[in-house]
């Protein structure tokens, strides 16, 4: 898938290496004017770039953008676009489109449409990532519509059957893929042709038609050619897709030298897809072998893409507070300049002030009597975000202590475990106080992504959690009741599992079938004695919850056999 002084200077390198950054501040050099430092910024960041140093180019080019400002527009975009582009490739889909936000008052001021082809092609590609498709294929259209030249488009058209993929409009993609392949760009370019082929096989295989094996072959075919691994790797996996019914052992042999082509090109989104993949065809212990692998590489991602995702926020505000601190130290040599000539005309500049003093009490005199009572209700809106600040800065604080601990500790020492594990409780039951306290839950565009941190949040080092078929639901065509309804179902589950079960594999799958989301739910705990089962406290407000939205609720377990609920609601 698809990225002014001495004092101001120092304060930055500062600021970045108490953050654990390795990078160097910008180097002090005279420029005749802003363009020059703007350009030799961006060249010293696209250098970075090249040189896979990412949180470092990431700083330069925001660094460029600071300074040009919208002074100098097409430098101001080609930061931002290169800015975007970095953070989309760490998957931070958001984050990257937030930072192009900035960008969009001024497209139409740029004379260059590469530019600001760059700017919508990014945006879509955020957007089809969100699964906000209607958004996504919108931008797409505007790229389009720019005529570029040919490869562009060619890129564009493949992105947008790409989005129409996704949302299962397999005819309407194999319908432009197939257009796309009889262009000369298309045929001399041998890794585009052969990308473009496996779309449409992956799209006829989507479709249960036997025309998906041709295509499949042809893409491999040409990318063996090549002797390009990771998109070998590729090829690889959707032949294993297409043979997982028809022949078994020869999917799995293709999704085993996938997963092995992956790993050479140390490719770990293709890993963990391929090792789910491999999950299905394992049984005993290479199925405990392989899903604990599929674990550590989720978590070992999650873990690094959310660090950069702090990094990139962490580097943004730094950038935002050294320009506010700029403009203090620039009002402050104003101000001492007035004072000069306010002692030449002292005695007009005292009439003035006496004169706009009066005028001021008077109207804040009126302002404070007329509004006495917003100003209370304000007052303590006030003082309750305060508190909640406070407590959020202190468990923030808590939680980062506890990261600290965990990254310089031995955790194979018990005593330093059981430290952690002591922390983590502790962090868990504040939260759990403060949520009980006002819970509420996001039910927008950044659901999806709530519900994956609170599940998360239940792994442990001996609790091992599998999440299948999440992201196949289109949550943002869930009803806002029902998304609460299934957080709160899930949650109230595994924190019964937590406190009685002695689980230590968690299984949660997500399913659409006519219509309806199913839900099930597996451990491998004491389970109870469905027989003798009463529904109390947490399963009965879940069974309450489903209800409510037109759902069932269903109970299998019985001692020492492990829990199974499932969950069935319409969509």
């Amino acid at each position: 898938m698809i990225l002014k002084n001495a004092h101001f200077y120092c304060l930055c390198v500062t600021i970045l290496l108490l953050s654990g950054c390795q990078k160097k501040g910008p180097i002090s050099v005279n420029y005749k004017n802003e363009n020059g430092k703007t350009a030799h910024l961006i060249a010293k960041a696209q250098y970075l770039e090249n040189n896979k140093k990412i949180d470092s180019a990431f700083y330069y080019y925001n660094e460029a953008k600071s300074i040009c400002d919208t002074t100098d527009l097409e430098s101001y975009l080609v930061a931002i676009n290169s800015m975007a582009v970095i953070q989309q490739r760490q998957n931070d889909f958001v984050g990257s489109k937030n930072t192009l936000k900035d960008a969009l008052p001024y497209l139409k001021q740029i004379n260059n449409p590469k530019l600001v082809w760059e700017t919508y092609n990014t945006l879509a590609i955020n957007y089809s990532n969100n699964y906000q498709f209607k958004k996504a294929l919108n931008y797409f259209n505007k790229a389009l519509a720019l005529n570029i030249n040919e490869l562009k488009n060619i890129e564009v058209e493949k992105n947008k059957a790409e989005v129409l993929i996704q949302e299962n409009k397999y005819l309407e993609a194999i319908k432009i893929l197939l257009s796309l392949t009889s262009k000369k760009q298309v045929i001399d370019t041998p890794k585009l042709h052969a990308e473009i082929l496996d779309r449409i096989g992956y799209s006829y295989y989507a479709l249960n038609n036997s025309e998906a094996h041709s295509f499949l072959i042809e893409a491999l075919k040409i990318r063996t050619q090549l002797k390009d691994n990771l998109e070998i790797a590729k090829s690889g996996y959707n032949l294993a897709l297409f043979y997982q019914y028809k022949n078994p052992s020869l999917a799995k042999k293709y999704i085993k030298d996938s997963y092995e082509k992956y790993k050479l090109e140390k490719n770990v989104d293709g890993k963990i897809a391929s090792l789910k993949l491999i999950i299905n065809y394992s049984n005993d212990n290479e199925l405990k072998k392989h899903s604990i692998r599929y674990i550590n590489l989720i978590d070992s991602i999650y873990q690094v893409r959310q660090k950069a995702k702090n990094q990139f926020a962490k580097i943004k505000y730094n950038s935002k507070k050294e320009k506010e601190e700029n403009l203090i130290l620039k009002t402050n040599k104003a101000e001492n300049e007035l004072k000069l000539e306010k002692q030449k005309k002292r005695n007009i500049i005292a009439y003035i002030i006496i004169i706009v003093s009066l005028c001021f009490f008077l109207v804040l005199y009126y302002y404070l009597t007329s509004k006495a009572n917003r100003e209370k209700i304000e007052a303590a809106y006030n003082s309750e975000t305060r508190i909640s600040k406070k407590l959020h800065d202190e468990l923030a604080n808590d939680i980062y202590h506890t990261i600290a601990f965990a990254e310089n500790k031995n955790l194979s020492i018990a005593e330093n475990k059981e430290l952690l594990i002591n922390n983590l409780h502790t962090i868990y039951s504040r939260t759990r106080d403060i949520l009980n306290e006002n819970s509420q839950i996001t039910t927008n565009e950044n659901y999806a992504l709530h519900l994956k941190e609170m599940i998360s949040e239940f792994k442990t080092p001996q609790i091992n959690l599998i999440l299948n078929g999440f992201d196949t639901i289109s949550w943002e065509e869930v009803d806002r009741i029902k998304k609460i309804a299934v957080y709160r179902a899930i949650q109230e589950l595994l924190v019964n599992m937590k406190k009685h079960s002695d689980a230590s594999l968690v299984a949660i799958d997500f399913k659409v079938t006519n219509k309806n989301i199913l839900i099930n739910y597996t451990d491998n705990g004491k389970g109870i004695d469905a027989g003798k089962m009463v529904l109390k406290n947490g399963l009965h407000n879940i069974e309450n919850r489903i209800h409510a939205i037109k759902g069932e609720f269903d109970i299998v377990s019985d001692l020492g056999k492990g829990f199974k609920t499932s969950i069935k609601f319409p969509l």
